[in-house]
């Protein structure tokens, strides 16, 4: 290398890093103006946010106790447990327990949001970026990082796995484009842009499951569009191959989660005021809490449909001079027709495609399109700013409709910083919390479990009409993973253990398997026990499914790891 070469290339890395330092400081201070009511208000507590807090430390209790990745949620349903994190994705979780493992409880929250928004902004810049100028992409880093959606996530929903799935998106959008062509990189290799999208893809989908629904679809969305605007079948079949290899990095998570869904009321994801037919725009329902909530997401989807319109009309006219081949006039007419189908699926008109399309229907509410709505809206207004010659009023506009959203949610939301607190002291009183309708185990009804119960209670033998039987009991080991005791008397008993039944629980007693028996309405586990001391060991073990999924996860990251060493990475650093 010659040295005018070697001075240019590291002026160009230079360069490159001051770009993104930029970047970080510009998402993490949007991120932070976002939690700025935080300081004198508390926590935003939304509807999911026990759901999550509950998670959390019920994952950093279980790394206390030597599990890493935890499958039984041991403080559901009270102390009964259920199998909530073999469902439910683990990114967020884990994250939100290990902030909670080196910081106060209640902090987590807020830089929960700071650190996933910040990314956001990261992510969003890495899309700009690449098509458009420094200054233009750190503007859409902003807008995306507070985003209508965004806030009503924040504010309102609390959904911190939907929010952290929302900051990868834009990722999966520009490693999309790469590798079905719509997008030259400067140094070709499909290898490597099918390796980085399936990483980005696999990350929402380890995020949150509606996501990874709206992902795969909008995708799919992308490859067909440039199978027509590049009259090639050769985007779909590297698509195709993207997507099987995302799915494959996720299948220690999402091949349990589909197979095990038998062991559980997973209908009840679909249940009364959660079907996509209850949450279309302005949908009123018999629930005046549902119909209101319902029209603030609707009015943050109209308002982030109109914005989108009016940034998309501008940047094509700021593009007009470019020809219709230009990877700029390509990106906006994709993206356009990405907006388009999220507008159309947010309407009762798309009800159709809702009964009929795989698996939509579990994304739950229509409005959740607006994660998808997000990514045109914060690059249009990215490319409307980068030509403009009154930049000032793009940005003021942005900044009056984005502070004007969150006002309005900051007064409608619920302000609370005792939710950690409470479930801390419930679960330092062996009291846990609720748990969740689609995750019960067959046979139970939680809703029939008490609130306070013994961790082993002794019952008559079956059939017995003698006095409650005397024993005396020793709990050698109680973990979310593992129950061991020792119960001696002189009569027949049964015992009930604090612990709903389920496949993967494998009981032994004096080194026996057996096969537990359950109560008809709650599915507690019982066991049947002979006079003398009895021995019993109950241990959550890994099904066959967990097994097969994590041997193809690992052959997946095997395949990664080949298709990223096929050169160096310049995907995200390429800018125009």
């Amino acid at each position: 290398m010659t040295p005018s070469a070697e001075s240019t290339n590291r002026m160009n890395w230079s360069t490159g890093n001051r770009a993104w330092w930029l970047a970080l400081g510009v998402s993490l201070g949007t991120a932070l103006l976002v939690i700025v009511p935080f300081f004198w208000l508390g926590n935003a507590s939304g509807h999911d946010f026990g759901f999550h807090a509950g998670s959390w430390l019920d994952v950093a209790g279980q790394w206390k106790e030597g599990i890493f990745f935890p499958r039984w949620a041991e403080w559901a349903n009270h102390g009964f447990g259920e199998p909530r994190f073999i469902f439910y994705p683990p990114l967020s979780w884990m994250l939100g327990a290990a902030l909670g493992s080196v910081l106060p409880w209640n902090a987590v929250p807020g830089v929960f949001i700071v650190i996933v928004q910040t990314i956001a902004g990261l992510s969003a810049f890495a899309l700009a970026r690449r098509f458009l100028p420094e200054k233009a992409a750190l503007f859409g880093a902003a807008c995306y990082a507070a985003n209508p959606y965004a806030l009503v996530i924040i504010y309102m929903r609390s959904d911190f796995a939907e929010q952290l799935a929302c900051a990868f998106m834009p990722l999966v959008v520009l490693t999309a484009l790469h590798l079905c062509g719509l997008a030259e990189i400067r140094r070709r290799s499909w290898p490597r842009s099918m390796g980085l999208f399936a990483g980005a893809f696999a990350g929402v989908w380890l995020c949150n499951a509606p996501a990874g629904v709206m992902a795969s679809y909008s995708v799919a969305l992308i490859f067909a569009w440039a199978v027509v605007e590049e009259r090639t079948l050769r985007p779909l079949w590297r698509g195709a191959g993207g997507l099987a290899l995302g799915f494959g990095l996720v299948s220690f998570y999402l091949l349990p989660a589909a197979y095990e869904q038998r062991w559980v009321n997973i209908t009840q994801a679909l249940s009364s005021g959660l079907q996509p037919s209850d949450n279309f725009l302005y949908t009123m329902t018999n629930d005046p809490e549902h119909s209101l909530f319902n029209w603030i997401a609707s009015s943050a989807a109209v308002l982030l449909m109109v914005m989108t319109g009016i940034a998309g009309i501008a940047a094509r006219r700021e593009a007009a001079g470019e020809t219709e081949r230009d990877e700029r006039t390509k990106l906006w007419r994709v993206l356009l027709a990405l907006s388009a189908v999220a507008v159309i699926l947010m309407i009762r008109a798309s009800t159709i495609l809702w009964a009929h399309l795989p698996k939509l229907r579990f994304v739950q509410f229509p409005w959740r399109w607006m994660a998808i709505l997000a990514v045109p809206y914060a690059y249009f207004f990215a490319a409307a700013i980068a030509r403009a010659r009154r930049k000032w009023l793009w940005g003021l506009a942005v900044i009056l409709v984005t502070a004007s959203t969150a006002t309005f949610l900051v007064q409608k939301t619920w302000w609370d910083s005792d939710d950690i607190p409470s479930l801390r002291e419930a679960i330092a009183n062996d009291q846990g919390f609720e748990g969740t309708d689609e995750y019960d185990p067959l046979g139970d009804d939680h809703y029939n479990l008490p609130e306070k119960a013994p961790r082993v209670q002794v019952l008559p033998a079956e059939n017995s009409e003698d006095a409650m039987p005397q024993a005396k009991m020793v709990i050698e080991r109680w973990t979310a993973n593992e129950k061991n005791l020792q119960v001696t008397s002189n009569q027949f008993m049964r015992i009930a253990l604090r612990l709903l039944d389920y496949p993967a629980w494998h009981v032994e007693l004096n080194g026996a398997t057996v096969t537990p028996q359950r109560t008809e309405t709650s599915g507690q586990m019982i066991l049947s026990l002979s006079p003398g001391t009895q021995h019993i060991k109950v241990r959550f073990v890994r099904t066959p499914d967990r097994t097969w999924g994590m041997v193809i996860s690992v052959i997946a990251v095997l395949v990664l790891l080949a298709l990223l060493n096929a050169g160096g990475v310049r995907l995200l650093s390429a800018s125009p």
